[in-house]
């Protein structure tokens, strides 16, 4: 059975809906940069291993790193998850875990990198805002991409509704990604992009607003 390391800042909402799953894998260690995570207890409840790593307590985002990777390397995981890591990565880590790191960000990307994506979707005058699953690679929301969830921008909405709705696909898509990993049904391939293997053939798109008969 795959196992993997879960990093997580906050509440982890992801995470709790990656347990909540109860995928075919081992979870060897919900990892927190914050000691007061409200995720650790959530996990710790859950019968799964809690370590900190305070990013504080180190003198630069080198050691911190350094010290992460210990931690996680000691569990030999064969996936590791962002969910809700509010640390941004360096290179010599995200080369570390090539192609067994995954991410989770609130934008169907390549739209709306970085930070604020609800607010800046909101101001943009999207129809079909979502989330996205993909790989981390130095360059920032930018890695090979899993699986994707659109959700449609209503008329009146409000950055928290328009993130509740998001956040909701997020518990969906998630889980399924780390799943196809697990199965070995995910391959990266020279161009960058992820094939899934055995995928089935999708039929009509999602428009919003809905088209009139």
């Amino acid at each position: 059975m795959k196992k993997i390391v879960i990093l997580i800042s906050g509440r982890g909402s992801n995470m709790q809906a990656i347990l909540a799953a109860r995928l075919p894998v081992t979870v060897a260690a919900v990892i927190s940069n914050e000691r007061d995570a409200a995720g650790l207890a959530f996990a710790h409840g859950h019968g799964v291993a809690t370590r900190v790593v305070e990013h504080r307590a180190y003198p630069d985002r080198a050691g911190f790193e350094a010290a992460l990777t210990g931690e996680i390397d000691a569990c030999a995981p064969d996936l590791v998850v962002l969910a809700g890591f509010m640390r941004i990565l360096g290179d010599d880590f995200v080369r570390h875990y090539a192609g067994r790191l995954l991410n989770i960000h609130p934008s169907l990307l390549p739209a709306f990198t970085g930070l604020h994506t609800h607010r800046r979707a909101l101001e943009a005058g999207v129809r079909i805002h979502g989330c996205t699953v993909h790989f981390v690679t130095p360059r920032l929301d930018h890695g090979p991409i899993v699986i994707q969830a659109a959700v449609p921008v209503l008329t009146g909405d409000s950055e928290d509704a328009l993130a509740a709705r998001v956040l909701a696909q997020e518990h969906r898509i998630y889980p399924q990604a780390i799943r196809w990993f697990c199965e070995g049904r995910l391959e990266i391939t020279p161009h960058e992009t992820v094939a899934l293997n055995a995928e089935r053939a999708a039929t009509g798109a999602l428009i919003s607003p809905t088209l009139a008969p």
